[in-house]
């Protein structure tokens, strides 16, 4: 009798599932050992106004549609498709983003997308996997640049309490406090990342053949396979800017994230002043501070992350609001703002995930993204051998 196989999605990332799991233990610990609250005391909400809530709504709803949309443009140089099918198909890979943990549900959204072969009709255009997957790369080299921008314009131009707190309010590791300077120079590594992966995958769109001779004189002094089989990848990943080549399609692009990130930081903003996030003089919180509060949070999310970004969106945020405003706001309102903020991204996320998978035919799409997942890695394997 054959033993049965394990599941292929648990046999695959069962290392990634059990470092995520030790990820939470010591986020939870990390917020909880610095006397901040995941689920904020009753009298935490005392400020909290119900138009608060009410506006921050509608704030998610726009920055979903846009963030779900925009995705047509990278696509548009292969094949149109209908902003109904992108929201459907990216509500159900934002969900599986935040229930999977180190993003492991990136591949959801292209897996869906993808032109199945009992779809393909001669002459018509096909979306593969590896031209999806190649714009949700640009995608988000593209957002990481975009927002690491405006973090590093808020850290350097807006004002901070004086004097600013020398470690972050209520956060620690190992019963170490998380400094100030450290978190914002961190925001400022992020943005050379990201300038310096944008950049690689734009020369190896615009200038692909210099860029293949240069990556095999350089990396080929070590070993011309490597060199090889990095110039290839960089290359199909750069496939994702064919919005650059297209001017109306990058100006659309480039418009609707800004619309994005907008309603992001308008959402925030608006919660802020509703739950009661004041500075030391009464005065609310502004546009401007709300913007280094999603910097922060993004900036914090991109820690490989445990399902539901549990601990890490927290910190972003308790992060951000320590520049801002006193450590009794931080730990009294400002806690009950992130507990609002993150209880309803995750409702409205997974809500939205829900419609979206239904639309897309149900969980048996899902189940069948192992498996194609399963025969990409196992190519990709084979190819590097």
């Amino acid at each position: 009798m054959t033993p049965p196989r394990a599941h292929p999605f648990l046999r695959r990332h069962a290392g990634k599932l059990v470092a995520s799991a030790l990820i939470t233990i010591g986020l939870i610990y990390t917020v909880r050992s610095g006397g901040l609250k995941l689920i904020p005391s009753g009298e935490d909400f005392a400020s909290v106004r119900w138009w608060g809530i009410v506006l921050y709504v509608p704030c998610v709803l726009g920055m979903t549609w846009f963030r779900s949309v925009r995705w047509r443009f990278l696509l548009r140089a292969i094949k149109d498709v209908p902003k109904r099918r992108l929201l459907a198909v990216s509500c159900a890979g934002f969900a599986a983003i935040l229930l999977l943990p180190f993003r492991i549900g990136e591949f959801a959204r292209p897996y869906l997308l993808r032109t199945r072969p009992e779809e393909r009709r001669p002459g018509e255009p096909v979306l593969t996997m590896t031209a999806t997957t190649s714009s949700i790369v640009a995608e988000r080299v593209i957002d990481g640049l975009f927002l690491c921008l405006v973090l590093a314009a808020v850290l350097l131009w807006v004002p901070t309490i004086q004097p600013m707190p020398e470690n972050v309010v209520g956060l620690r590791i190992l019963e170490r406090p998380i400094s100030m300077a450290s978190v914002r120079g961190s925001a400022f590594v992020l943005l050379g990342v990201f300038a310096v992966a944008f950049v690689t995958i734009a020369v190896f769109y615009f200038a692909r053949a210099w860029a293949h001779r240069a990556t095999l004189a350089v990396i080929g002094k070590v070993s011309v396979r490597l060199a090889e089989k990095l110039a290839g990848i960089a290359e199909k990943l750069s496939d994702g800017l064919h919005v650059f080549g297209r001017g109306r399609d990058a100006l659309g692009f480039l418009v609707e994230t800004t619309l994005y990130w907008g309603f992001n930081a308008l959402g925030m903003w608006v919660l802020a002043r509703g739950c009661g996030v004041i500075h030391a003089d009464g005065t609310g919180l502004t546009f401007p501070e709300a913007c280094g509060l999603m910097g922060m949070l993004g900036c914090a999310i991109l820690i490989p992350g445990p399902p539901g970004l549990l601990g890490v969106f927290q910190a972003g945020i308790y992060a951000g609001l320590t520049m801002y405003v006193p450590a009794a706001v931080v730990s009294g309102s400002g806690a009950a703002y992130v507990f609002l903020v993150y209880l309803i991204q995750v409702v409205l996320q997974l809500s939205f995930g829900a419609w979206g998978l239904w639309h897309e035919g149900g969980a048996r799409r899902l189940r069948g993204m192992t498996e194609a997942q399963a025969q990409a890695e196992d190519e990709a394997a084979a190819d590097a051998a």
